[in-house]
């Protein structure tokens, strides 16, 4: 089971190559964390904007540098059947555990249920690994519907999915009618609470990466029961969460990064770094959090 708060790990580059030893060094401090585990190669990594000799490095210092007891999701996601297996099985090769598979979106007039359904059918079966589907439709355009998401859980190579929609709707249709051993991990920060109250079993979190203790403590008081310290966390965390994740975007993780003492650096083209603005706002976001200011750079 993919249970509590998984970090979506970021990229970082130096002169635009890719910072190897940086994100070892970062990974060190993740590890001293309460974390269940890490996802490499997501959006917040950047994953779209690397190439397959990258995206196997970051996967293999990942496994190298993992600390015991915490478990490594590797995005995998191509769009095709084929070469997704590919991907994904070489990354297990390489040590991750689980591959997070989002639709493939080019042809996106072609993309109906069955077709969906024939491709995650298609990875889930011939891929070394278990599969978390990747639901994020602000990015690829496809929604994917409860009944397939459902329908899809049966398969026994499919352990969860990572829902980033936002729809609480979503939570409340799919955990009721799925496998008790079906993991639904929400993507969403700002419903993280919503979201375990309603059944999910943890969260992929982007913020999850800036303030790993914070929504970890979150996790634990919904444990035990604490719902009323637990929803005052909650709110706490969700105007960093929004900043971060909707209107800022990666280019404001890797300048939290920056100001909590870990290496964000810059994104890669064609995202452009952090305004000077967005830092001081961003900055401002740490502090209402009791998050001190460690600048390294």
């Amino acid at each position: 089971m993919f249970r509590g708060i998984f970090a979506a790990l970021t990229t970082p580059f130096k002169d635009g190559a890719l910072g190897s030893d940086l994100f070892v060094e970062n990974l060190k401090f993740y590890n001293q964390t309460a974390l269940s585990g890490y996802v490499v190669l997501g959006s917040t990594g950047e994953a779209v904007f690397l190439g397959e000799k990258e995206a196997e490095t970051i996967v293999s210092l990942a496994r190298k540098n993992l600390a015991p007891g915490k478990k490594l999701i590797a995005g995998a996601s191509r769009e095709s059947v084929q070469e997704t297996v590919n991907l994904i099985n070489r990354l297990a090769d390489l040590g991750a555990e689980a591959a997070l598979v989002k639709p493939p979106y080019y042809y996106k007039s072609k993309m109906n249920r069955d077709t969906l359904r024939a491709y995650f059918l298609g990875v889930a079966d011939r891929a070394k690994i278990p599969v978390i589907i990747y639901h994020i439709p602000q990015n690829t355009g496809i929604p994917l519907e409860s009944e397939l998401i459902i329908e899809l859980s049966q398969h026994p190579h499919i352990l969860g999915i990572k829902d980033s929609s936002g729809n609480l709707a979503t939570v409340g249709e799919v955990v009721p009618r799925v496998k008790a051993d079906f993991c639904f991990l929400t993507g969403a920060g700002s419903i993280l609470l919503p979201s375990l109250m309603m059944g999910a079993c943890g969260a992929i979190l982007a913020v999850a990466t800036v303030i790993p203790e914070i929504c970890c403590r979150l996790y634990e008081l919904f444990l035990s029961r604490k719902y009323e310290e637990a929803m005052e966390w909650q709110l706490k965390i969700i105007p960093l969460n929004r900043a971060l994740t909707q209107t800022l975007g990666i280019p404001a993780i890797k300048s939290a990064l920056d100001l909590i003492g870990l290496y964000g650096g810059e994104p890669r083209l064609p995202l452009l770094p952090l305004t000077e603005e967005g830092k001081s706002q961003v900055k401002m976001l740490l502090l209402e959090l009791g998050l001190e200011i460690r600048e390294k750079r």
